[in-house]
C-alpha cells in the first residue's frame, strides 16, 4: 500500500524525469515538503509508523522517479537520534516531521571512502569539510558524524558555512560543505551503533538504486518491444531477450536480500547485518550490470539527455559506490566467514512445522546416515553414489518420499517450507537420491486411479525407480520434435525409437515420451506419455561414462511391447503431461543446487579457515563473500519459489529464474573453489591427497549438467523473457 501510494503521489507531482530535467534546491524543497504531508519524514523514528522495511519502500519508489527529495537524510536521523533526551535532537525532529526543518546527513570520518572529509569541534565550533553531501542547499540543518559515539548538529544558515555544488557522474548530484568555526551542537548516539547506523545508510540507497535500475529497465522491455529492426522487434531477437533475462534475475535477486534484510532487522533478528552486508555485496555490481545492459538496448536513443535513462544510470552508480560500496562490504562478510573461527551460513526461519521437520530428519540421519555404512557409502566411486537401493527403502519407511504429496495418494501434505527443511537436512547429510519425484507427481495430476495404486506405493516406500525418457538425437530442448513412435495395436502400444541422455537407465521404470500422430499440426499435439518397464523385450541399453564421472544411457526401444493401459493421460496429450512434470521439476531444481552449493561452501570455508595464509589473503577473501552473498540470491530465491508454491504453484518462468542463477553459481562455486585450494583440489577421487576425495573438481564437472538438463539455461533464458516480460516469441 505504501509502494502504491507513494508512487502515485511522485507520479502526480514530480514530472520531470530526464537527466536534464530541473533538481533545483526549489523543486527539491518544494517536493519535500509535499512528501512530508505524506508522513513518510517519521519513517524511522520510535514513534513513527514504519520501520527499515518501510525506509527502503519509500528509497526505491524516489529512485524510481528520479527525485532527489532528502529522504535518506531524514530516515538516518529518525534512525540516529530517535528518542535523545537532548533539547537541540528533540527539537530538530520536531520540526523535521512537519515540515520546517530540512535534515543532510554526512558520516563523515566514518564513511569508509577517504575522501568523504571530517570536521573536529572544539569549544562548540566546527571545523573541517564534508564532501559527497546530498542536497544541501535545500537544507536547513547537517547531522555530521564526528566520531562512533556523537553527532554534530550544524545549522546551515549560520556564519561559517559555505556549500559548493560539485558534479559528479556528469550531474550536479553533490555538494562540498566547508566549515569554518561554524557554531556546533552535540548529539550523543546513546545505544546507537554507528556501524549500524552505517548499513542501514548504505541499504537504504541500494533500495534507491534499485528504484532507478528498475525503472530503467522497464523502459527498455517496453522500447525492446516497440523498437524495430530488420523488419522485427528487437525484442524478439534472442541476444535481447538474454540480456533482459539476465537483468531480471539480477533485479529480483536484489528486491528479494533487500526485503529480507528489512524483515530481519523489524523484526529483532541479529543476522539482519549479515544479510545487509550481502545484500550491499551483491547489489553494487549486479545494478551497474543491469545499468550498463540497459543503456546497451537503448543504444545510441539512450544517450540523449534529454531521454529518463541517463539519469538513473547516473543515480545507479552513485549510490552502488556510496559508502565503501561492495568492497566495505565484502571485507565485513570474509571477516565473519572467516575471522576467529567464522561463523557458518545463517540458517532461514522455516516456520515451525519447518524448523521441527528439519530437526527430526538431522536426528534420523544420525541414527541412520553415518558410521560404518556412510564411510562404506562413501568409499564407492561417484557413479556408484547417486543411489543407494537400501537406503531408499529405509527412509521409504518413514513416509517422508511423499512429504509434499496430497493425503488421498498416501502423502504427507507438508507445505513447500517442510519440503526445503528436508532437502537442507539431506544435502547436509550427504544422504543419496531418493524417490522419482516428478513421475509421481504426473501420476497424481494425469493417472488413472489403476496406475496410481499400481506405481504410486513402489515410489512411496522407496522401491522402484522411474527414468525420463524425453531426449533424442535430433530432439533435446527442442522436444517437440522427438520421433520415437508408439502405435497401437489391439490391446497393446509398440514403441519404436531411440532415447538418449537418459539418466537413471538403471530405473525400474521409464517415464517415455513418445509421438502417437505423426501428422499432427502443431507437432506437440501428436505426442503421449507412458511408463515403460524396462525389463520388457526389445530395450537395448548403451550406458556411458559422463565428463562428471556419473553414468547416462543411449537407449533403443526396437519393437517394445506394453499394455495399452501404459498410456498417462490421454492419446496425444502428452505435451500437457511432459511440460507439467518439468515445471514441476523446475520450481524445485534451482533449490536442490543452491543447496548442493551452500554445503559445498561450508566445506570450503572450512578448508580456507584451516590454511591461514588463505584466510588472510585479500583475494581469497573477497571471492568468499562474493559467494556467500550469492548463495544468498539463490537461497532467497528458492524461498520466493517456495512461497509461490504454498499460494498454488510456482510460475515456469519463476522457476526458470531460480534454475538459471542457481545452476551458474555452482559453476562458479566449483571454478573459485579450484582457484582457492589449488592443484590438490584438482585430483580426483581416491587420488592420494586429493581434498574430501576429489570433492571440489567433482562437483566442477557435475555442475555442468545442471545448466544444459531439464532444458538449456539459454532456453530458461527465452522463457523467462517471454513469460515474465511478454516479449515476442
Amino acid at each position: 500500500m505504501l509502494r502504491e501510494s507513494v508512487r502515485g503521489f511522485l507520479d502526480e507531482h514530480w514530472r520531470p524525469r530526464g537527466a536534464t530535467a530541473s533538481s533545483s534546491p526549489d523543486a527539491i524543497s518544494a517536493i519535500w515538503r509535499k512528501l512530508v504531508g505524506q508522513g513518510v519524514a517519521t519513517l524511522g523514528a520510535e514513534d513513527g509508523d514504519g520501520g527499515l522495511a518501510e525506509i527502503l519502500v519509500v528509497m526505491a519508489e524516489l529512485g524510481r522517479a528520479g527525485c532527489p527529495a532528502p529522504m535518506w537524510s531524514a530516515a538516518l536521523a529518525n534512525l540516529a537520534v530517535s528518542g535523545s533526551q537532548i533539547a537541540a535532537a528533540t527539537d530538530l525532529l520536531e520540526r523535521l516531521h512537519c515540515g520546517k526543518a530540512i535534515v543532510v546527513f554526512s558520516f563523515a570520518a566514518l564513511d569508509p571512502d577517504p575522501g568523504a572529509g571530517s570536521i573536529q569541534v572544539t569549544d562548540l565550533k566546527a571545523t573541517g569539510v564534508l564532501r559527497f553531501v546530498e542536497t544541501a542547499a535545500s537544507a536547513t540543518h547537517l547531522l555530521a558524524a564526528l566520531d562512533q559515539s556523537h553527532l554534530a548538529l550544524i545549522d546551515l544558515g549560520a556564519p561559517g558555512v559555505e556549500c559548493i555544488a560539485i558534479r559528479a557522474m556528469g550531474a550536479s548530484a553533490l555538494y562540498e560543505i566547508r566549515l569554518s568555526a561554524a557554531p556546533a551542537t552535540l548529539i550523543p548516539l546513546g545505544s546507537v551503533d554507528a556501524g549500524d547506523l552505517r548499513r542501514k545508510g548504505k541499504v537504504a540507497l541500494i533500495a534507491r538504486a534499485y528504484g532507478a535500475a528498475r525503472r530503467a529497465f522497464d523502459l527498455a522491455v517496453d522500447y525492446a518491444k516497440e523498437r524495430h529492426q530488420f523488419g522485427h522487434p528487437i525484442g524478439k531477437f534472442q541476444a535481447i531477450q538474454h540480456k533482459l533475462a539476465n537483468c531480471l534475475i539480477a533485479l529480483e535477486g536484489v528486491r528479494l536480500i533487500l526485503e529480507h534484510t528489512a524483515r530481519l532487522h523489524d523484526g529483532g533478528d541479529d543476522d539482519w547485518r549479515y544479510f545487509a552486508d550481502c545484500a550491499l555485496a551483491f547489489s553494487g555490481d549486479a545494478l551497474r550490470r543491469v545499468s550498463l545492459e540497459t543503456q546497451h538496448i537503448f543504444g545510441a536513443i539512450g544517450y540523449a539527455e534529454e531521454h529518463e535513462a541517463p539519469a538513473h544510470f547516473k543515480r545507479v552508480h552513485l549510490d552502488a559506490i556510496a559508502l565503501g560500496g561492495a568492497s566495505d562490504a565484502k571485507r565485513k562478510l570474509a571477516a565473519r566467514l572467516l575471522d576467529a573461527g567464522g561463523a557458518g551460513l545463517p540458517q532461514y526461519d522455516l516456520g515451525p512445522a519447518g524448523n521441527a521437520l528439519r530437526e527430526q530428519v538431522r536426528l534420523w540421519l544420525e541414527q541412520n546416515w553415518t558410521g560404518s555404512r556412510k564411510d562404506a557409502f562413501d568409499q564407492r566411486p561417484f557413479a556408484k553414489r547417486e543411489f543407494d537401493a537400501g537406503f531408499a527403502r529405509d527412509i521409504g519407511e518413514t513416509g517422508w518420499i511423499g512429504l509434499g504429496w496430497p493425503q488421498e495418494f498416501g502423502g504427507q501434505a507438508r507445505s513447500p517450507l517442510e519440503q526445503i527443511a528436508f532437502m537442507e537436512t539431506m544435502e547436509r547429510g550427504e544422504a543419496p537420491r531418493i524417490g522419482a519425484a516428478i513421475q509421481a507427481n504426473a501420476l497424481m495430476m494425469f493417472g488413472s486411479p489403476e496406475q496410481q495404486q499400481k506405481y504410486r506405493p513402489e515410489i512411496l516406500r522407496g522401491e522402484a525407480m522411474h527414468g525420463m525418457g524425453y531426449s533424442e538425437p535430433q530432439a533435446g530442448s527442442d522436444l517437440a520434435a522427438l520421433r520415437t513412435s508408439a502405435i497401437r495395436d489391439g490391446d497393446q502400444w509398440v514403441i519404436n525409437g531411440q532415447k538418449i541422455w537418459t539418466t537413471t537407465w538403471w530405473g525400474k521404470y521409464m517415464f517415455l515420451a513418445a509421438r502417437t500422430d505423426k501428422d499432427a499440426k502443431p507437432p506437440h499435439a501428436g505426442i503421449s506419455m507412458f511408463i515403460v518397464p524396462m525389463d520388457a523385450p526389445g530395450i537395448t541399453i548403451r550406458p556411458s561414462v559422463t565428463m562428471y564421472d556419473g553414468t547416462f544411457a543411449n537407449i533403443f526401444y526396437d519393437d517394445v511391447r506394453i499394455p495399452a493401459e501404459n498410456i498417462v493421460g490421454e492419446v496425444n496429450g502428452g505435451w500437457k503431461v511432459l511440460t507439467g512434470a518439468l515445471a514441476f521439476e523446475r520450481g524445485l531444481v534451482g533449490g536442490g543446487i543452491v543447496l548442493k552449493v551452500a554445503h559445498a561452501f561450508e566445506r570450503l570455508r572450512a578448508h580456507v579457515i584451516g590454511d591461514r595464509s588463505l584466510a588472510e589473503d585479500p583475494i581469497v577473501r573477497d571471492r568468499i563473500a562474493t559467494l556467500a552473498s550469492e548463495i544468498e540470491i539463490g537461497r532467497l530465491l528458492m524461498m520466493h519459489c517456495a512461497e509461490l508454491a504454498a499460494d498454488g504453484a510456482t510460475p515456469p518462468e519463476y522457476g526458470a529464474i531460480s534454475k538459471v542463477f542457481s545452476g551458474e553459481l555452482m559453476e562458479r562455486f566449483g571454478e573459485a573453489a579450484l582457484d582457492i585450494l589449488g592443484m590438490r583440489a584438482a585430483l580426483s577421487e581416491q587420488m592420494p591427497g586429493a581434498i574430501d576425495n576429489g570433492r571440489f573438481e567433482q562437483n566442477l564437472r557435475h555442475s555442468l549438467m545442471w545448466v544444459i538438463s531439464i532444458g538449456t539455461n539459454e532456453i530458461q533464458r527465452s522463457l523467462i523473457a517471454q513469460r515474465a516480460l511478454g516479449l515476442p516469441r
